[in-house]
């Protein structure tokens, strides 16, 4: 499979939290992708991007919190995080980066 350019656009980031550092030990991985990314979509990017099978796609939507900073009231933007889970055998890196 070859990588896209519209692959890149899709996946934003890993996320490296103490949760999704937890998941990874069931051979999962988390990403923020694009709001309007589908798990079909999240799941061609990562396996044309990384190199490995991967065996579900399942995705959350984190809506903006409003917060004050420096008195002034700001929103913070939604975010969508895609737990990608791989087939065994597989893994990815994520601290080393693309």
């Amino acid at each position: 499979m070859t990588v896209k350019p519209e692959h890149f656009d899709l996946i934003k980031r890993p996320i490296i939290t103490e949760k999704a550092t937890m998941v990874g030990e069931a051979n999962a991985v988390v990403f923020q992708v694009a709001m309007d990314a589908t798990k079909p979509q999240i799941k061609e990017a990562v396996e044309a991007v990384f190199g490995v099978k991967v065996k579900a796609v399942n995705t959350t939507i984190t809506k903006g919190k409003v917060k004050k900073f420096r008195g002034r009231i700001g929103e913070r933007s939604d975010k969508k995080k895609a737990y990608v889970t791989l087939e065994e055998g597989n893994s990815i890196d994520v601290a080393s980066g693309l």
